[in-house]
């Protein structure tokens, strides 16, 4: 994990972030157990009971479960729904406002896709 967190935005956000990231690129396999909220508050310097926030925004969505007295998990399934989410809002966020942009500038679409193109060939 890496420490730096983003002024902008609530750190119990950026700490659910943290986790999904984690599952989404493999760190965090389905089934196994995720940092205790006391872990994450001395990692990042915070409050326990803002780590635990974090923690029960991924538990009311189905990404993390508790197992009694033991911590909490990832839930089956939980990488694919974090992928169809995270799919959704780049699709909201980045097709969306490029499309717009692209309609503003009198772009066509086979000159976006052709610009896509040509990024992707400068990767």
């Amino acid at each position: 994990m890496t420490t730096i967190m983003d002024d902008s935005r609530p750190i119990f956000v950026q700490i659910a972030e943290r986790i999904e990231d984690d599952i989404i690129e493999g760190r965090l396999p389905e089934e196994s157990q995720v940092p205790s909220t006391n872990q994450f508050a001395s990692f990042f310097q915070i409050n326990p009971a803002t780590a635990a926030k974090g923690v029960n925004l991924l538990v009311d969505e189905n990404i993390l479960y508790k197992k009694r007295g033991i911590g909490m998990f990832v839930t089956t399934g939980a990488r694919a729904r974090l992928m169809d989410k995270r799919k959704e809002l780049f699709y909201e966020q980045y097709v969306i406002a490029m499309i717009r942009e692209a309609e503003k500038l009198g772009i066509t679409k086979e000159q976006l896709t052709d610009m896509i193109q040509r990024g992707d060939r400068q990767k």
